[in-house]
């Protein structure tokens, strides 16, 4: 495939006319028919690297990612641009799965967009065998790693691909890997020889603070006046994000709160009004980032400190997507520590407390001993942690270790289908005294509809059951609700849930093994990121890029000379030798003077000054972000104390 070929693709498709670092190198690589995983900082342009070798070849790529409404947004964006895509999630029914299969096996689609829990189901790997494979891209490929911070073990199922298309190259992409992480991804995908390419994790438009403080309020208020555009604020509890939203908007700041507890349609709703900037301030937990594409965020403030780099360094990349200035701050209080330790400590609980949260969750799920091997269930983590008096870290690292030791999986909340399955026999169903005048036809369009009925739970589409019974889809529902009480049937409804899914049948607790290696080894490594992420609250000497830079694996040295460090390092030398101050020192040493000797409105402040109103504005911008000064609450700008 000629570099010739590549351009044209992007500039047919995107009006590009050159790619950005390190996006040739991964294509080329991938064209040539190479494994790679390849390491780009957020907002790099990880998906053209997938994307490009596609349409420049025949064949369909198959891209397995985490997020449904990721899925969406991308398919959407190709499909814009005349390029066909197509993405199954549980929000289909089984009759539209199967026909969008049979598109991407016979029809002409080039993008394939999957769940990595979609890659379990007979149906998909039937039809897998059949497509004409291009290219396997795995997105947030860290999620593949047990030693990563974010180890989803569905992601371990990707490596099933290989058994049916063992020449087709993989794509492994993800912003934040270490080098223990990375070689577990090219392990678990089955690699043919290691194959790496690192792009610098330097962003250099991005300026990394990190403010030590008891007033996290002031400095983040001092921030939000000084740097115009929309920005995030990153709190570790849902009671924080309506606690901090709240008292941004007592200050006069547009903002909302986001977190896992809220409805499904609250959460679209604020997230759209703060994408069209008709909220300014996005008060979150990390559950909302991964996934959007806003280019135009000024600023990400962390409210509180994160338990890795690897997660402040995704959560921060928020920021500044469209190159140009933008802030990073880190908020530091002198309880931190002890609360993260405190955290860590509930994360990790003792093996036979996982055990004792094994058979809580089954009491929950009301799934007796012997019973529910490959049986689905709704699972609220929120009202189940509600319910038992529990943390919801433990009870998510609970999950995880029985998770990876095969007990269970636990999906992403997502739209999921209606599922049935009969629980008598079909000797017994015919046996049974049922309304022959309404139930007797419903049952028989069921069976006729869906195969296998009898043995698994099935996915359902009650608009097609409607239709081929006759039935309005609110009496399709009652009927199934009474088939239910009837013990005719298991039902449940279609909903937007997360679903536990049951690998083996209830154990007694006796029986249930927990392997110890794999837990203290994830303990272990945690401490270990959380002792990297307190080294970077800590440092005073060493610029934040290079921090960052060096613990993703990277061997250079570049300071980039706008992180708090660097620029309290140029004004150090600058002092030492003496030099003269450039207009904008003097400026600044004047800005510095007048608000010595008594607090000014910006206004009579500016017109004290031979500047520039747009200079003056940018300056103080500079001092109250370096917290040399700050804005009262009478808004007037005085020398900062803090």
């Amino acid at each position: 495939m000629s570099d010739q070929k590549l351009y044209e693709v992007l500039r047919k498709y995107w009006g590009y006319e050159e790619f950005r670092p390190m996006q040739l190198e991964i294509i080329r690589s991938i064209a040539s028919g190479r494994d790679t995983l390849a390491l780009m900082p957020t907002g790099g342009g990880k998906s053209l690297t997938y994307q490009v070798p596609t349409l420049a070849g025949e064949g369909l790529c198959i891209v397995v990612t985490p997020l449904i409404a990721l899925m969406k947004d991308q398919v959407d964006a190709l499909r814009q641009r005349g390029i066909q895509a197509e993405a199954i999630h549980s929000g289909l029914s089984h009759s539209e799965i199967d026909r969008l299969l049979d598109n991407c096996v016979y029809g002409s689609i080039k993008f394939l967009y999957i769940a990595p829990e979609r890659i379990g189901t007979e149906l998909f790997l039937m039809r897998v065998a059949k497509m004409r494979l291009r290219l396997i891209a795995v997105d947030e490929a860290h999620c593949i790693s047990q030693w990563g911070y974010d180890f989803r073990p569905a992601y371990l199922r990707v490596a099933e691909l290989r058994k049916y298309h063992p020449d087709v190259p993989i794509l492994a992409l993800t912003a934040s890997a270490t080098e223990l992480v990375t070689r577990d991804i090219m392990e678990n995908l089955q690699f043919a020889e290691p194959h790496l390419l690192r792009s610098s994790f330097l962003r250099p438009n991005l300026s990394y603070s990190v403010r030590i403080t008891e007033d996290k309020q002031g400095q983040l208020l001092r921030l939000v006046h000084n740097v115009p555009g929309t920005g995030i604020v990153y709190v570790r509890t849902r009671e924080a994000t309506e606690q901090v939203a709240e008292w941004l908007r007592e200050a006069g700041i547009s903002a909302a709160a986001y977190h896992g507890g809220l409805a499904h349609t609250e959460r679209s709703l604020r997230q759209e009004e703060w994408i069209r900037n008709e909220v300014r301030v996005m008060v979150a937990t990390n559950a909302f980032g991964m996934g959007i594409d806003k280019p135009d965020v000024r600023f990400v403030v962390h409210f509180t400190m994160c338990d890795s780099l690897e997660s402040y360094y995704q959560e921060a990349g928020r920021a500044g997507r469209d190159g140009k200035r933008a802030y990073a701050l880190l908020l530091v209080g002198a309880d931190d520590n002890d609360r993260i330790v405190r955290r860590f400590d509930q994360e990790f609980p003792p093996l036979e407390r996982v055990k004792d949260l094994y058979e809580q969750i089954c009491s929950y799920l009301q799934v007796g001993i012997d019973e529910g091997k490959e049986c689905s269930f709704l699972f609220n983590i929120y009202d189940f942690c509600a319910r038992y008096h529990l943390y919801e870290g433990t009870v998510r690292c609970a999950l995880k270790l029985l998770q990876l030791n095969g007990y269970l999986t636990l999906t992403d909340a997502q739209e999921n289908p209606a599922h049935v399955m009969f629980t008598v026999s079909r000797d017994d169903l015919y046996r049974l005294r049922l309304n022959r005048s309404e139930l007797d036809p419903f049952i028989r369009v069921l069976l006729r509809l869906y195969n296998g009925i009898f043995n698994d739970f099935k996915p359902i589409d009650e608009c097609e059951i409607a239709l081929w019974s006759g039935y309005t889809v609110e009496r399709v529902r009652e009927l199934l609700r009474k088939l239910w009480q009837l013990r005719v049937i298991r039902y449940i409804p279609s909903n937007r849930s997360p679903m536990l899914f049951l690998h083996e049948a209830r154990l007694p607790r006796k029986d249930l093994y927990i392997a110890p290696a794999t837990y203290h080894r994830r303990k272990e490594l945690m401490h270990e990121r959380f002792e990297q992420m307190l080294h970077y609250a800590q440092n005073e000497t060493q610029c934040r890029s290079e921090v960052l830079d060096h613990y993703f694996g990277a061997k250079n040295d570049h300071q980039c000379g706008i992180c708090d460090i660097c620029l309290k390092r140029k004004r150090e030398a600058k002092a030492q030798q003496g030099q003269p101050q450039s207009d904008e020192a003097q400026l600044r040493t004047k800005i510095l003077e007048q608000l010595h000797n008594t607090p000014l409105d910006p206004r009579q402040l500016s017109l004290q000054l031979e500047a520039s109103p747009e200079r003056i504005a940018a300056l103080l911008g500079q001092l109250q972000e370096e917290g040399l000064i700050r804005l009262d609450a009478a808004g007037f700008l005085q020398i900062s104390t803090s």
